[in-house]
């Protein structure tokens, strides 16, 4: 049985709430390990690159680049091989 897992806006501080998604450093089927890049965050504070927390295969890029996305939202969903 697969196991999907996803990767979540970060939150980088007690005030932020949101971001925006400023660039991918990953694309569908590229593999992830736990630590590597994957996408660059911009806030009404700083810029920020988030990192993965979970090990797979890249399966969907939910955000795209200007996408405004909650703390805690959804930006991209990883598998392992097997899905």
């Amino acid at each position: 049985m697969s196991d999907l897992r996803d990767i979540t806006m970060p939150k980088w501080g007690m005030s932020m709430t949101e971001g925006d998604l400023a660039a991918w450093q990953i694309a569908v089927g590229d593999r992830v390990e736990v630590g590597q890049l994957v996408c660059e965050v911009e806030t009404d504070k700083i810029t920020g690159q988030v990192e993965s927390p979970v090990a797979g295969i890249v399966r969907r890029l939910v955000a795209a680049p200007g996408d405004n996305v909650p703390v805690g939202g959804l930006l991209a969903i990883v598998s392992d091989a097997e899905a």
